[in-house]
C-alpha cells in the first residue's frame, strides 16, 4: 500500500489495482482502510460510476465505520448527485449497495431526500429503476412513501413505460394496506387509458389479479361504455377478458349486455382480438345470460362459418 500512496484513487480505477485495494479492505489493518478512505473520499462520485471503482466503493460501504459512512453519504447526496449516479450502469450497483447498508433513520433520510427529486426519472430508467426497487425491498413503508406518492401521481406516465410498468407492480407488492389502496385507486381511475397501452394493460390486469371486488368494480365502472371498442384492440382485449373472469355475475352481465347490444357485434365476432373476448364470455356466462349471448350470435352464424375467427366462436 505504501508503494501506491498518493495514487490510490488512480489505482482504484484499474482492474488489478481495484482488486488489490479490495483485498486490503478484507485483510488489511484499520490503519490501511483509513488510508485508502482518505484518498478516495473526495472522488466517490467518479469511482461509483467507474467500471472497476464501483466495486471498491461497494466494499468500502461494508467495512466503513459510522463517521466514514456519514462522510460518504454527504459526498454522494449533495447537488442531486445520487440520482445521476443511479442512472449510470455501474453507479446503480453502488447505490443499491448503499441502500442495503444504511444503518440509521438519519442515513435513510439523507438517501431518500436525495432520490426524491428524480424518482420518476429513475423509475423509467433501465439502471435507475433497480435503485427504486431496492428502496421498496429494503426500506420501511414510511420511508418509501415518496415512491408511492410519485407512482400514484404519475401512474399513466409510469404505467405506460417499459420499465415503469414493472416498478408500478412492485410498488403494489411492497405497499402497506393504506398505500396500496391509494395507489390502486389511482390506477383504476386511469384504467381506460392504461388498458389500451402495450405496457399499461399489464398494470390493470395486475390489480384485477388482486381479486378484490372493489377493485374489479372500479375498473369496470371506468371502462363502461367502451367494452366493444376495447375488445377489438390487441392490449385492451386482454383486460376485458380478465374483467369477465374476475367479476361478479352482475358486473359480468353488464359487460356482456353491452357487447351484445353493440352495433359492432358483427365486427366483434370476426375480429382477431374480440373473438377471444366472445369465446371468454361464452365460457363464463350462465343461465339466461348465456342464452341471450347465444341468441345474439345466432343470426351471424352463416357469416361466421366462412370467417377464420368466427369458426372459433362456433366451436364453443
Amino acid at each position: 500500500l505504501e508503494e501506491i500512496e498518493g495514487r490510490i484513487y488512480e489505482t482504484a480505477k484499474d482492474q488489478h489495482g481495484c482488486r488489490f485495494l479490495q483485498k486490503k479492505f478484507s485483510e488489511g489493518s484499520l490503519e490501511e482502510i483509513d488510508k485508502i478512505f482518505a484518498e478516495v473520499i473526495d472522488h466517490l462520485v467518479d469511482l461509483m460510476t467507474d467500471p472497476f471503482g464501483n466495486y471498491l466503493v461497494q466494499k468500502l460501504l461494508e467495512v466503513s465505520n459510522d463517521t466514514q459512512r456519514r462522510e460518504i453519504l454527504r459526498g454522494v447526496t449533495r447537488n442531486g448527485e445520487l440520482v445521476n449516479i443511479s442512472l449510470n450502469m455501474h453507479g446503480t450497483r453502488a447505490v443499491q449497495k448503499l441502500i442495503e447498508t444504511l444503518k440509521s433513520p438519519e442515513q435513510v433520510s439523507m438517501v431518500t431526500s436525495s432520490l426524491m427529486q428524480g424518482v420518476v426519472t429513475l423509475i423509467k430508467d433501465s439502471n435507475g429503476n433497480h435503485v427504486v426497487q431496492k428502496c421498496l425491498q429494503k426500506l420501511s413503508n414510511e420511508d418509501i412513501q415518496f415512491i408511492i406518492d410519485a407512482a400514484a401521481r404519475h401512474c399513466v406516465d409510469i404505467g405506460t413505460h417499459r420499465h415503469g410498468c414493472c416498478v408500478l407492480q412492485r410498488c403494489i407488492d411492497f405497499a402497506s394496506g393504506t398505500q396500496c389502496h391509494f395507489l390502486v385507486s389511482e390506477i383504476a381511475a386511469n384504467a381506460l387509458i392504461l388498458s389500451q397501452d402495450q405496457y399499461g394493460n399489464y398494470v390493470v390486469q395486475y390489480i384485477l389479479d388482486l381479486e378484490q371486488s372493489w377493485i374489479t368494480l372500479d375498473v369496470i365502472y371506468r371502462l363502461e361504455g367502451n367494452f366493444a371498442l376495447l375488445a377489438m384492440q390487441k392490449f385492451s382485449s386482454n383486460v376485458v377478458e380478465k374483467c369477465l373472469k374476475q367479476s361478479s355475475e352482475d358486473s359480468r352481465a353488464l359487460i356482456i349486455r353491452e357487447i351484445i347490444t353493440s352495433s359492432l357485434l358483427s365486427q366483434l365476432l370476426q375480429d382477431p382480438f374480440a373473438n377471444y373476448v366472445i369465446q371468454c364470455a361464452l365460457s363464463v356466462a350462465k343461465g339466461s345470460l348465456h342464452t341471450a349471448l347465444v341468441d345474439a350470435i345466432r343470426p351471424h352464424v352463416p357469416v361466421l362459418r366462412s370467417s377464420p375467427f368466427g369458426k372459433r366462436i362456433l366451436s364453443r
